[in-house]
């Protein structure tokens, strides 16, 4: 199938475009600069440049009939309302299925983290309710927004589950999950939906 992954010049998007070519699939990786994506050389990826601040490079880089993933983070040099500027272009200019990255404890899943990680996350200000609008804009799109725990660079989980908010085993902290899994997590979703318009978790053992 043919997927498109967002910003995949980051450790998030760069395991999605890995695992992506590696299943078999036509991937184009977006990135502000094409040329950070670490991907594999293959006819079936193609690298295309775009900014979420620019609405209309989102629409050209992301063509037609494509499932989006993406793996869109940001940090403290990023201008705030990042995270919902990318979700309102990608969905302007793609509004079928959308497969975001969230993070457990916000929003929808602020309930299933405990109060020490819901603590945490309030510090971060706008920063936080741009994640969470983000999220609704997927949402309510019908897409699929899946909260991970902490990330890591450990290897791919053989015990690794995803499911839904109410079956989240709570905790004092989320368990720290790896990019690996969370990849394979959100191409599962691509190729087999399970939580059309809702918010899954990833989750893994050892």
């Amino acid at each position: 199938m043919r997927l498109t992954i967002f910003a995949a010049s980051g450790a998030t998007g760069g395991e999605l475009t890995r695992q992506a070519l590696e299943r078999g699939h036509i991937v184009t990786a977006i990135a502000r600069d094409p040329r950070r994506v670490i991907a594999p050389q293959s006819a079936a990826l193609t690298c295309v440049a775009a900014d979420v601040w620019d609405a209309d490079s989102i629409r050209r880089a992301l063509g037609e009939g494509a499932f989006v993933l993406s793996g869109l983070g940001v940090t403290d040099r990023e201008r705030v309302g990042l995270l919902a500027a990318g979700a309102r272009a990608v969905l302007a200019a793609l509004p079928q299925r959308v497969i975001w990255l969230g993070a457990l404890g916000s929003g929808a899943s602020a309930g299933a983290a405990g109060g020490p990680t819901r603590a945490l996350l309030s510090l971060m200000g706008d920063r936080l309710k741009d994640k969470v609008a983000a999220d609704t804009l997927v949402l309510g799109a019908g897409g699929t927004v899946f909260h991970a725990g902490p990330l890591s660079s450990a290897p791919l989980s053989i015990a690794r589950r995803t499911v839904a908010l109410d079956a989240v085993p709570r905790r004092f902290f989320p368990a720290r999950v790896s990019r690996a899994t969370v990849a394979a997590a959100m191409l599962d979703e691509a190729e087999s939906p399970q939580f059309i318009g809702k918010t899954a978790i990833p989750l893994q053992r050892g």
